[in-house]
């Protein structure tokens, strides 16, 4: 897989992660929390998805699975008026993995993680057309190889417009050796989800700590003159040894404008409220001097 295919497939990946819930067409709509888990081996996780029930239509609720540059693979599928659903080859006896179906819901369950379990879970809806629901991705931690990545920043960072900050990203590779890649999205409301830089394939940055395999690397997202279209949440990815990791994110909002406005609107009434008031004095003073002289 070339750079350029790996970076479109992971923007891909962070548009699923990261999308807002969408309202679909068809006659029976997903509604599904946008998430992304990390979790440990040997544990268990119920991913949700729910959907309104319309009468009079035959709707499918379908779980894929995608692992990192790999197709989706389908897992199981479950009509809204039966019981219960069916699971596909790789799945299907497989006791790890159960549905929790009907009320409203199309939960799948998967117990005894193993860091195969990796990968990002479609839930799909199709009556008349087929449509992708939220995603949820799955980081199972185990005793294989591990990327974490860090940013150490506040969850949230107001910061005054014109102003700067510089996002960092710590990456502990662990005993993995290989290049990584770092990337760095935004997710705002007021624009889609997108890659906006990438450190990719270079380990300048690094250091070994003394005596262990360790590598630490740092890497910053310096971000200048700001203003309110840089609001929004970023993350850092990193991408090595066939493992991916989101870190948290963070962060960054624009002081409120209300307090703005309001000091604005106070000083502005203010210096009515002056003028007016050296206008009243002034009118009241030249009164009095008249009535003193007796010339007006």
């Amino acid at each position: 897989m070339t750079s350029a295919q790996f970076v479109f497939y992971l923007t891909c990946l962070f548009l699923e992660i990261m999308a807002q819930v969408t309202e679909l067409k068809s006659s029976s709509s997903v509604l599904q929390e946008s998430d992304f888990l990390s979790v440990n081996a040997g544990d268990e996780v119920t991913l949700q998805c729910f959907y309104e029930r319309q009468t009079g239509t035959a709707t499918y609720l379908y779980w894929y699975k995608q692992s990192l540059g790999q197709k989706p693979r389908l897992i199981s599928s479950f009509l809204i008026y039966d019981e219960k659903g069916d699971f596909y080859e790789g799945f299907k006896n497989n006791p790890r993995f159960t549905l929790d179906t009907g009320n409203g819901k199309n939960h799948l369950k998967i117990s005894d993680l193993q860091t195969l379990d990796s990968a990002t879970y479609y839930c799909v809806t199709t009556s008349v057309k087929f449509k992708f629901a939220e995603v949820i991705t799955v980081s199972v931690k185990g005793s294989g190889l591990n990327i974490p990545a860090v940013i150490h920043e506040s969850e949230s960072e107001t910061i005054q417009p014109g102003g700067s900050v510089t996002l960092n990203c710590t990456v502990h590779t662990g005993t993995c050796d290989g290049e990584h890649s770092v990337y760095w999205f935004k997710d705002s409301e007021e624009s889609h989800p997108g890659l906006i830089y990438t450190h990719g394939g270079r380990n300048d940055q690094c250091e070994r700590k003394p005596n262990t395999q360790t590598h630490t690397c740092v890497y910053n997202l310096p971000m200048k003159s700001l203003n309110l279209s840089h609001a929004g949440t970023y993350y850092c990815a990193v991408a090595s040894c066939g493992h991916i990791l989101f870190g948290n994110g963070t962060k960054l909002d624009f002081e409120d404008e209300v307090d703005s406005l309001f000091l604005v609107y106070f000083l502005s009434g203010a210096l009515t409220f002056t003028t007016i008031l050296v206008v009243l004095l002034a009118f009241s003073n030249k009164t009095n001097s008249c009535r003193s002289s007796g010339n007006c």
